[in-house]
């Protein structure tokens, strides 16, 4: 059993993030869990006081984690507000610091665990990348190793603000099992009992072998620490795929 996951294309807890309403109603509390530690260098306080008033206006509180360096999420009872968290909502920024600081650490190991028990994890731009094992360099479109949480896909962030050249590369390097889905900013794609949907502002694409395809070619499963990866869909239409 796995709970709810969100991959938000970025522009967090802004004016169009219409699903965190319905994330924070699925995950049956009032209280967020924020990790700002992809935004270390990019005013993490900040992060969390946006986080703050976005979430206070639909009723719940925040709590943030400052696990800002990888001794911070090491350390001893760090990992103590996620451990009962129904909700934890990781921020974007950079994605090779998030991965540094959290692989193998036990606060890593309590955000999936939060997941596997039933509760909602949302990962923001960069974040959403990193979730995967097969991991999008923003740099230059290519892959390096993300946190093995979803290996079945993987995620370009800030999708509409791609050029066609960093695109190309990425779905022409793609491991031919993984489904590359691109979400722009403002929207998610959600896993949810045991299927894939969008809400949100904007579009998602959706890649495999070369191909835009539709939705239902995403895997139904993530492998990794996640859910078991199934075989993809049958759709290879190559027609765009628009999602509101």
């Amino acid at each position: 059993m796995t709970g709810t996951l969100a991959l938000v294309g970025g522009a967090a807890w802004t004016e169009g993030c219409s699903f965190d309403a319905e994330l924070l109603r699925v995950s049956g509390g009032d209280r967020v869990v924020v990790i700002p530690t992809a935004a270390a260098y990019e005013q993490p306080r900040a992060v969390v006081e946006t986080a703050t008033a976005w979430f206070g206006q639909l009723g719940a509180s925040v709590e943030a984690v400052w696990a800002l360096r990888r001794s911070d999420a090491l350390a001893p009872g760090v990992a103590d507000p996620v451990r009962d968290a129904r909700f934890v909502y990781i921020s974007g920024g950079s994605p090779m610091h998030l991965r540094s600081v959290l692989k193998d650490t036990p606060l890593w190991d309590a955000i999936v665990d939060c997941w596997h028990r039933g509760g909602v994890v949302a990962a923001s731009g960069e974040a959403a990348a990193v979730l995967c094992t097969h991991m999008v360099d923003n740099r230059g479109g290519a892959f390096t190793v993300g946190l093995d949480l979803l290996d079945g896909i993987t995620v370009i962030p800030r999708f509409g603000q791609w050029s066609g050249d960093k695109l190309h590369r990425t779905v022409r390097l793609a491991p031919h099992h993984v489904t590359v889905v691109g979400i722009d900013e403002r929207t998610a794609l959600i896993w949810e009992d045991g299927s894939w949907r969008t809400e949100g502002a904007g579009t998602v694409g959706v890649f495999v072998d070369g191909h835009r395809v539709e939705l239902d070619a995403v895997p139904s499963g993530g492998g990794g620490a996640g859910v078991t990866s199934t075989p993809l869909g049958a759709s290879r239409d190559p027609s765009l795929l628009r999602t509101r």
